[in-house]
């Protein structure tokens, strides 16, 4: 799945909303990944303050594919100081835009982007039910959620997909999330499978992060990495091949886990397809997985 949440901004970050892929960049993107044959593409509608759904829209008046199918999501704010959230009113209201920015009748898969608490489950499976039955959306599902929550919307609703961040640095959702999307079949996919640009090799030891990498521009969620073991563990990584490639193939050998990634540049695509063609046996995994949880746990 190819991951659009850096056309016209980083994320759902309204500090860096206009940053990322200008629109000419985006659809040299999506023309790649199109020729490449990935067929989905992933997006939210709060990506760039609406920027990536309405630039996936031009792609698709442009060059109108057939067979496209489209994920987005909602929760975070269009704007600095907008509302956020997912109240009934507001998901009807969101899809309605969403829609309308990415030119389509209808998406495949529609996300609650975070838990709200404000919101029961049975409140939020009922307004997605709604939006099923009026043929806008055609399944619906849940992104960056816990164990507990995930039981919770289990009781409450048809929820098809969980969206988690999930990789050889964040292994959170093997505990409680993967098991239960296995126990009720449901479709795990993964967001940031290579950690903000962690297992890409670009971060090293007492050496300055590359200008406009995620550590320059927000380093928050990553700065628990740097440590010697994790260091120690993506030097072992390098030396037994590209590091991309072999993160990407650690996840795509789960038969129950699908990748969204999120290429910059149509040459990054390359390693995803080479771990697609090559997923890492049982016993590669299992030791990539070992060297990496103690690392992690250090």
């Amino acid at each position: 799945m190819l991951g659009c949440g850096n056309f016209g901004g980083i994320g759902s970050a309204p500090a860096f909303f206009g940053q990322g892929e200008k629109l000419e960049q985006a659809v040299e993107l999506m023309d790649a990944a199109w020729e490449a044959g990935i067929t989905w593409f992933d997006t939210a509608d709060a990506y760039g303050g609406g920027r990536s759904e309405t630039y996936i829209g031009k792609w698709i008046r442009s060059r109108r594919p057939d067979g496209l199918s489209l994920t987005t999501k909602t929760f975070n704010p269009m704007g600095e100081g907008e509302d956020h959230g997912l109240a009934p009113a507001r998901v009807r209201r969101q899809i309605d835009t969403s829609l309308e920015r990415l030119g389509v009748e209808r998406v495949d898969l529609y996300l609650a982007h975070a838990p709200d608490p404000d919101v029961p489950p049975a409140e939020l499976a009922g307004v997605f039910e709604e939006l099923v039955a009026a043929g806008k959306v055609g399944a619906y599902g849940l992104s960056n959620v816990d164990g507990a929550q995930l039981r919770q919307a289990l009781v409450a609703g048809d929820f098809a997909a969980v969206q988690n961040s999930y990789s050889l640095l964040d292994r959170e959702s093997e505990e409680e999330v993967l098991p239960l999307c296995a126990e009720h079949g449901l479709w795990f996919q993964v967001h940031s499978p290579l950690m903000g640009g962690w297992l890409t090799g670009k971060y090293r030891r007492d050496t300055p992060a590359p200008e406009g990498s995620r550590m320059t521009l927000r380093s928050g969620p990553y700065e628990h990495l740097r440590t010697d073991a994790v260091f120690d563990a993506l030097e072992e990584l390098g030396q037994r091949g590209d590091p991309t490639t072999l993160a990407l193939a650690w996840l795509l050998g789960h038969e129950r886990v699908s990748v969204v990634i999120g290429p910059r540049r149509p040459e990054q695509l390359q390693p995803a397809l080479a771990a697609l063609e090559n997923p890492l046996g049982v016993e590669d995994r299992d030791a990539l997985s070992a060297e990496f949880w103690f690392a992690t746990q250090s």
